[in-house]
């Protein structure tokens, strides 16, 4: 299954990461990795709040100096920020393959920058900016693609 949308606004991005929630668990996925792509301050860490929110979770905040954020609602939600990974030491240094193969959601922001260690089964949401003048600076394109749902 592919979405593609434009949103004009943070609260519109965050509900389309509510909808993606709400998706997948109304299909009954409860474990699923998603790589988040984009470049910086597109985005990313919007759609995952409402992701976040649509399972009881709030206060998600970008794990750009942690590395990782961990989330327990109704889920448990894995925030990576992949952006200063570099190897499959750092990774592993986190747990990288034991939570991929736990239990919840792990997303990932930068997930092209380990594209080689990603799992087989992701789903992939880009966000990309519309326009850079004033009246498009909050528009944003983004793309999901859901594979475990195609039809």
């Amino acid at each position: 299954m592919r979405i593609t949308e434009r949103t004009h606004s943070t609260d519109e991005t965050e509900a389309l990461g509510k909808l993606l929630a709400k998706l997948l668990e109304d299909n009954k996925i409860s474990s699923a990795f998603i790589a988040m792509r984009g470049e910086m301050g597109v985005g990313k860490t919007a759609f995952t709040r409402g992701f976040a929110e649509h399972f009881g979770i709030v206060g998600v905040k970008s794990p750009t100096y942690t590395v990782l954020n961990e989330h327990k609602g109704r889920v448990a939600i894995h925030h990576f920020d992949f952006y200063r990974i570099s190897d499959a030491d750092e990774l592993a240094t986190v747990g990288y393959d034991e939570i991929i193969e736990g239990d919840g959601f792990t997303v990932g922001e930068w997930s092209e920058n380990i594209e080689d260690m990603l799992p087989d089964d992701i789903i992939t949401v880009t966000i990309s900016r519309v326009g850079f003048d004033l009246a498009q600076e909050n528009e944003r394109d983004i793309e999901i693609n859901i594979p475990m749902l195609e039809a």
